[in-house]
Parts: C-alpha cells; sequence; structure tokens
C-alpha cells in the first residue's frame, strides 16, 4: 500500500525558515515525479515544486523560486522542501504527492494536482509576522 507521510511543519516567525520531508513507500518511485502543493485558508491547492525522482530535474512555481528547494534522497526514499525566508502569506497546509513521470512531463503538466495519484495528507506550516 502507498503512502506518502509528510512532516517538518509547525509554527516559524516570519524570515525563518523549515524543511519539509515526504516520505514515500509501498512502491517504487523510480518512475514518478514528486511534488509539493500548498493550500491556505479559504484558497485552492496550488503547486509549489516538483522532482522528477529519475534524473532530478526540478520545476518551481515562480514566485517561490529562490525562497524554496525542493531535493530527494533515493536511499531514504524521500523528498524534501527546504522553505527560507517565509512570509506570512506562506501559511498553509502542505501536501507531498506522486505522479507517473511519463504524464507529468513539462512545467504545465505538473502544475494540475489530478495528474498526481498519490498524496500525504499534509503538515501545516503557521508564518507568524
Amino acid at each position: 500500500q502507498v503512502a506518502l507521510v509528510e512532516s517538518g511543519g509547525g509554527p516559524v516567525q516570519a524570515g525563518g525558515s523549515l524543511r519539509l520531508s515526504c516520505a514515500a513507500s509501498g512502491r517504487t518511485f523510480s518512475s514518478y515525479t514528486m511534488g509539493w502543493f500548498r493550500q491556505a485558508p479559504g484558497k485552492g491547492r496550488e503547486f509549489v515544486a516538483a522532482i522528477r525522482w529519475s534524473d532530478g530535474t526540478t520545476y518551481y512555481v515562480d514566485s517561490l523560486k529562490g525562497r524554496f528547494t525542493i531535493s530527494r534522497d533515493n536511499a531514504k526514499n524521500s523528498v524534501y522542501l527546504q522553505m527560507n525566508s517565509l512570509k506570512p502569506e506562506d501559511t498553509a497546509v502542505y501536501y507531498c504527492a506522486a505522479g507517473v513521470s511519463s504524464s507529468l512531463y513539462n512545467w504545465a503538466s505538473v502544475r494540475e494536482s489530478s495528474k498526481y495519484v498519490y498524496w500525504g495528507q499534509g503538515t501545516q506550516v503557521a508564518v507568524s509576522s
């Protein structure tokens, strides 16, 4: 049974950093692309970043590029989201997701939440000013 388990969220002051983790289990993810999405209160789910497990190709939403970094650890079957210089508007539930790389092959496709097959339960990030 596939499971994606996020951790690392919590309260943080503006300007601080957090590192979110996503532990993946239940299958081989070498042919998958892993994504991070977030959902702020009263808003829809939005794409943050993605990484192709096979070759490490990364995608970012332009507004977060430079502050957020996605990475993976093959040995630990885990994906990470390093978030720096956090702002109150980064407050949201952050979700890890996995989708088949053949369906997530370019910038347009990786942003579509419907193309991801597996989802974690989310981890809350709360940035105070």
